[in-house]
């Protein structure tokens, strides 16, 4: 899906951070769990001052977060950025087909931010689209799923897709009680190290922790520590 916001732009560095230019807001967003804990919404906390230009830790061994302070040069850490090129449509796993929905899947992209099992869960609720309410949860679920990981069409080939400002958002999760990804929306242009440009979608997620293994798009891996 091209989005383009050609003043707006996340540099990778080659084993540090990620510098973030063109007035780009950024702010914490919560995530809101339901008494099984499973994510039900987003809460806008924390604004900080809208800049130019700014660097985001990359490594997650900043003392000054979520900015960068150099430690990733004192710790080596290793940026290495793994991810596949591919565009999101060579990634799709077999598609869910519904009555009135389809929804694709790459199971790659996922942060695990647990909007899609709430209510029986987003595959389920695809499945039994033509109930008005399972149609109208598994859109939803698939809205709030920050990695793009989830991709929503009607049964026309429509794409549904929340419409996002570019902005970034760290994510906070209170449940696991630790920081998520950085949420990339609105199309903004993510450059890697070799100054090649990823595919720009209209959200993904960054990772912030330093371990994941599909840099650098989260993988879920600031829940275990691992």
């Amino acid at each position: 899906m091209e989005i383009k916001n050609d003043k707006k732009k996340i540099k990778v560095n080659l084993d540090g951070p990620y510098t973030v230019s063109g007035l780009i807001p950024l702010f914490d967003q919560i995530m809101v769990p339901d008494e099984e804990g499973l994510s039900t919404s987003w809460k806008i906390g924390k604004k900080y001052p809208i800049k130019q230009e700014y660097e985001l830790c990359r490594c997650g061994q900043s003392k000054d977060m979520p900015f960068c302070d150099l430690t990733h040069n004192e710790i080596f850490f290793d940026g290495t950025e793994t991810a596949s090129r591919k565009p999101f449509i060579e990634q799709i796993e077999p598609e869910t087909v519904g009555p009135e929905l389809v929804m694709t899947d790459v199971v790659a992209l996922c942060a695990d931010a647990r909007f899609c099992d709430r209510a029986g869960g987003a595959w389920d609720n695809t499945r039994a689209s033509n109930n008005p309410e399972a149609k109208k949860i598994a859109i939803q679920e698939v809205y709030d799923c920050p990695a793009g990981r989830l991709v929503m069409h009607d049964k026309n080939g429509k794409l549904l897709e929340p419409k996002f400002p570019p902005s970034l958002g760290l994510v906070v999760d209170p449940v696991k009680k630790v920081d998520g990804p950085i949420w990339v929306r609105g199309g903004i242009p993510i450059e890697a190290a070799d100054g090649s440009i990823y595919e720009i979608r209209n959200r993904v997620t960054l990772c912030r922790c330093g371990k994941s293994s599909n840099k650098p798009f989260c993988d879920g891996k600031h829940e275990d520590g691992s």
